[in-house]
């Protein structure tokens, strides 16, 4: 019963809605940013010839197109593009969070990907999340504060792709975003909603209440908010490098805001902080019709879900479209068939063997679909028993995953490919500001229990481990060429959105944006998911006939897509302020 209830709590937790969407005021930005809103409005994608880039707010969308105008690559634009987000959507990802990118190399025709997940501290224990009497801790108590921090991974990921990938300066991508923060830049209405819910956990630390709350009141919509620490931070980078960031004054602030934190202190110490490295990792590939779907591999199970679903889709005809009862029943099951394997199997490959081979075997994910031919919804779902090289034997997981994240999709001039998909988990992360940025709440995504029933969880805490991720930057292949370029915010959720909008291109044949604003509909751990106020609500009676429970609410994506052929077709989530920008 023990273990059921962990499992029921983490289902009810991931179900938290993503961060709200809304209208953002960014037409004065520029005549090509008032354009790219209106297109999007109209629910057109954004075409182009030679360049494209899409992500989650204007201002970063702009400082990414100007890098690629001038000539600079994929990995320049990227890292111009990250740094603006930093300051423009601080509760989604920054400087203190991690990343995981998957890069497409044209002159060399390699797919590759970059591991920038953080780390767990070297002292933590496995009752880093648990109370006195070992049981697991709640969500939020855990969250809030010192003790969720990991060791950040996105400047040593952006670092290391442009020193491999670019050709711009480096001080040159974070003057824009350290020009803005010094300047100031309006508050979007997002953005000041966000703050306003939150506002009793900002308030826990003065550093950041001081910022998102000044004079105990939340930033107004339209406010302009300056941030002085962010363009200092960003200038010690700017001349110092990102070697700074892990060494010297600042690693010794980030260390002494996790150690100092009130009430919930961490053990994030310098040592951590000066290890860090970012691991470069082969792509994981799942064949899809005539496609190759690839992506980011443990501790991400963004890429083996999101193969393991259109795999098991493979052998079925999804053509009736997303409003067919059938077709949601098939997508359904297969996602939580997905999950559940997921659950027992995946994490951190450096510290447990994940069978990733033996999870996206054509003939394993064969026999899985076999439980799909039937003509209402599994009444049980359990792991499968995939091949592997290691005895294996760990417990279901019961960690939980919330958003905030944010994703971006590039392709520059020269056919370089970056999808990246950044976070710091929940919104505002740890609730902790350093130098003008939050720091992540990672470490919640282990599990809080190292055991069930004396059976070890692989997903459970260890010194230097990364927490096992829903993120799913995705790059599609086609005969040994990028096609699609894809991914998005949105915890666990991330691989349903994402593997919707594949098969929305691929099998229904919409275009990007269409793709982008296709009502939700999720099965993760058994409830179908139905995005409220959109068609998702018509499916209710259907998927009850064939055996569901259903539930509405918020669905809050942002997915950001890139479809590439002779032309450049791009599209972003309308539920959020992001835009397609292309030349």
């Amino acid at each position: 019963m023990a273990a059921a209830s962990a499992a029921g709590a983490q289902q009810a937790a991931d179900a938290v809605a993503p961060e709200v969407a809304s209208a953002g005021a960014f037409e004065s930005l520029s005549p090509q940013i008032t354009q790219a809103l209106q297109t999007k409005a109209a629910g057109k994608p954004v075409e182009a010839k030679n360049w494209m880039v899409v992500a989650a707010n204007p201002y970063a969308v702009k400082a990414g197109s100007d890098v690629l105008a001038a000539g600079g690559t994929a990995a320049d634009a990227l890292v111009a593009v990250q740094v603006m987000l930093g300051l423009v959507e601080p509760q989604s990802s920054g400087l203190g969070g991690g990343a995981f990118l998957v890069w497409y190399d044209a002159k060399s025709g390699e797919l590759t990907t970059f591991d920038g997940r953080e780390t767990a501290p070297l002292a933590v224990t496995p009752q880093l999340f648990q109370d006195a009497e070992g049981a697991p801790l709640k969500f939020f108590d855990a969250v809030v504060g010192g003790r969720s921090v990991g060791v950040p991974g996105t400047p040593a990921l952006l670092a290391e792709v442009h020193a491999r990938y670019g050709n711009r300066d480096w001080a040159s991508l974070l003057a824009p975003a350290i020009g803005l923060a010094e300047s100031g830049f309006p508050v979007s209405p997002r953005l000041a909603q966000l703050v306003a819910e939150d506002a009793s956990k900002l308030a826990s630390s003065a550093t950041t209440a001081n910022y998102f709350l000044p004079s105990g009141v939340g930033i107004a919509a339209g406010s302009t908010l300056v941030n002085a620490a962010y363009a200092q931070t960003l200038r010690t980078l700017s001349t110092q490098g990102v070697d700074a960031f892990y060494s010297g004054d600042l690693a010794g602030d980030i260390v002494a805001a996790v150690q100092g934190a009130k009430g919930n202190p961490g053990v994030l110490s310098e040592v951590d902080m000066a290890i860090y490295r970012v691991k470069e990792r082969p792509a994981v590939c799942a064949p899809y019709r005539s496609y190759d779907v690839c992506g980011m591999g443990p501790p991400s199970s963004g890429a083996i879900a999101v193969g393991q679903t259109l795999g098991m889709l493979e052998g079925y005809d999804l053509s009736a479209g997303p409003n067919d009862i059938t077709v949601r029943r098939l997508i359904g099951d297969a996602s939580r068939l997905a999950f559940a394997d997921r659950g027992r199997y995946v994490a951190d490959s450096d510290y447990v063997p994940v069978p990733v081979s033996g999870l996206l075997d054509p003939a394993y994910l064969a026999e899985r679909a076999t439980l799909l031919t039937g003509e209402t919804a599994l009444a049980e779902v359990t792991a499968g028993q995939p091949e592997f090289d290691h005895a294996l034997n760990w417990a279901a997981d019961t960690s939980l995953e919330l958003p905030s994240t944010s994703h971006i999709s590039i392709v520059d001039a020269a056919g370089n490919v970056a999808s990246m998909t950044a976070s710091i988990e929940n919104g505002f992360g740890s609730r902790l500001m350093v130098g003008g940025f939050m720091l992540n709440n990672e470490l919640t995504d282990f599990s809080f229990r190292s055991h069930t029933s004396g059976v070890p969880i692989a997903n459970r805490v260890e010194p230097g481990k990364r927490p096992r991720s829903s993120m799913a930057p995705t790059i599609v292949m086609k005969d040994g060429a990028p096609v699609i370029v894809a991914g998005s915010p949105g915890g666990s959720r991330i691989i349903g959105y994402t593997a919707q909008a594949l098969v929305a291109m691929i099998d229904w044949g919409l275009d990007p944006q269409a793709a982008t604003a296709l009502p939700h509909a999720v099965n993760r751990f058994g409830t179908y998911d139905l995005e409220e106020g959109t068609a998702a609500e018509n499916l209710a009676e259907g998927l009850a006939a064939v055996g569901y429970e259903t539930k509405t609410g918020a669905m809050t994506s942002g997915l950001h897509l890139i479809s590439i052929g002779d032309t450049l077709s791009g599209g972003a989530d309308p539920r959020r302020e992001g835009i397609a920008i292309g030349e």
